[in-house]
This record gives structure tokens, sequence and C-alpha cells, in this order.
């Protein structure tokens, strides 16, 4: 299969390595002058879990293009979430008839974050990886599972095309029901994690202070109105996040799930990215439904990023 990466952030460059290595052609799409910026390699430094944990640690080669060509079998779309109208906007223009993968994170309802792309031409997924890249260094790593939607009408050609590529390259499918609903809890969870990051300052940092997940999950029970707001029906994560007391889930976390050395740990503990737009974004829905949300409007204070919601 020949796929086009959009972009060559830190998911789409994981994926497309395993795409590779299972015999499929990997490309990827950059903006104008990022060819010369990012160079023909990048340096990896980063566990593989679809066999047991694998470091791998090597020089690859990447095909970069600024221009978008109408021979790939499949596009995927692994961005920030903020730039995913301007990405949707611009394949609209280019991309044609090529099926479109949706990797990402999403707090819209998904036909409107993903407009003018057409429905029937698009899937929706998530990957199970984390890390970062800093100097052309990618370091983290990448979990066996992976969750993809389920056949809505008439996408079942294009989920099949999906489904071959991902367990062609040993990966497993977590199939998800509503992932509309699904990606709205996530995205809520996001927001409480990356609140507890403003506070602490990075998100290595979340790391190092005994209280952040119990703080997470504080954060996320002030969420939980705006979730029901909107409609949402509670998943598994928010209730595990909200359920629990505090103390214990700050243990559960700090000792189970993310204990020393596992690869959910190293993902967070490489991750350098810029955090703050999910607790925005869910401040901003707040105020909208005259919900009150102190601890997340709390961590945006003294943050550069507040002033975008203060009006």
């Amino acid at each position: 299969m020949r796929i086009l990466f959009f972009g060559r952030g830190l998911i789409s460059t994981q994926y497309a390595w395993a795409f590779e290595k299972a015999g499929h052609t990997v490309e990827f799409y950059v903006r104008k002058g990022r060819k010369a910026t990012f160079g023909s390699h990048i340096e990896l430094e980063m566990w593989d879990a679809r066999r047991g944990k694998q470091f791998i640690q090597e020089s690859w080669n990447v095909q970069l293009h600024e221009e978008i060509r109408p021979n790939y079998d499949l596009i995927i779309v692994s961005v920030n979430t903020e730039q995913l109208a301007e990405v949707a906007q611009l394949l609209s223009t280019v991309a044609g008839t090529t099926p479109v993968l949706i990797f990402n994170n999403i707090w819209q309802e998904l036909k409107s974050a993903i407009s003018p792309l057409f429905m029937n031409n698009v899937v929706f997924g998530f990957p199970g990886a984390g890390g970062g890249i800093t100097n052309n260094r990618l370091r983290g790593g990448f979990f066996k599972m992976i969750f993809l939607e389920k056949p809505r009408v008439d996408t079942e050609p294009i989920n099949n095309k999906v489904k071959d590529l991902f367990e062609s390259a040993h990966f497993k499918i977590s199939w998800i029901k509503d992932m509309q609903n699904w990606l709205w809890n996530h995205f809520a969870m996001n927001a409480a994690m990356e609140a507890e990051v403003l506070r602490r300052g990075s998100f290595p940092a979340l790391l190092n202070h005994r209280d952040s997940f119990a703080n997470v999950g504080k954060n996320m029970r002030e969420i939980v109105p705006v979730l029901k707001a909107r409609g949402a029906k509670m998943d598994m994560i928010s209730l595990l996040l909200t359920k629990i007391p505090p103390p214990l889930l700050g243990i559960l976390f700090n000792k189970v799930i993310f204990a020393k050395g596992s690869l959910a740990r190293l993902s967070i503990e490489y991750n350098n990215t810029n955090a703050g737009f999910s607790v925005i974004e869910v401040v901003k829905e707040a105020k909208k439904s005259g919900i009150s949300l102190p601890r997340l409007t709390a961590a945006l204070e003294n943050n550069k990023r507040h002033n975008v919601i203060k009006n």
C-alpha cells in the first residue's frame, strides 16, 4: 500500500516506520520549507511493544514532499487538534477521492471537525503511542493496540483497508462503536491532565509529584458536567478518573499505570509539547453552558494561553 502521512510529527513517524517495515511505501507531506529543515532522515530512539518490548535505535531515511499527489491508497492525518480544520480544508482541494484516516484527538462534532471533507471518505481512529521529537531525534514508543471506529454506512471499504494495513504491521485493533463519545471522553481526560501539566510546568514534571494524578482525578470530576451538557456518556476512562478516590487514584497511576520503566511513563517523560489547548477548549465549552470550572480556569492563570479565553 502507498501511504501519505500528513506532517512528519511524532505519531506519523512512528507508525510510518512500522508500516515501511511491513513492506508498505510511506511518504510525508510537509509545509513549504520544512523539507530542507527536517532533512532526509530522523534519529529514532523508541520502544516497539507489538511483540514484547523492543528498543529501536536507528537513523531512518524518510521521503518528504511539499505537495500532495493523487496516487496514494490512503492518507493518514495525525496533527495537533487545533490544526485539523486547516488540514481538512487543504485535503478537500487536493486529495480527490483518496480515503483519509483521521488519527487524532477531537473535541468538535466529528462532521464539522473535518468539513469540507465528506464523511463517507473518512474514518476516525486513535493511536496508542507517545513521546516527543527534539533536534530531529524521536524518543518514545508505541503499543500494540490502536483504536478504530466501527464501520458507518458506506465506510466499510475504507475501514477494511485501514484494518488490513494495521494488521499487516502486527497491530491489534480495538473497535469503538461510538467514536464521537469515545473522543469526547478522551479529550476531556487530556484536559484534566493538561491542567495539571500547566500547574507543574511540563509533562515530565507531572510524574515527579506524588499528588499529580490525584489532582488529575479532581480535574476530571470538574469536567463531567461539561461532558453531560453536550450529551456524552461516561466511558471507562472517565469513570476510572472520577469514581476512584483521588488518593487511591494517585497510587494506581504512579505505581501501576505509569510505573517506572513502563512505556506509558516513557511516553510522558519524552513529551515536550505545549500543553493547554484542550484546557482552553473545555473551559470555553463550559462558559457556553454556564458551568464553572475553577480548577481548570486557575490552571490557565499566569499562562500565556489564558488571554485566549478571557473574553
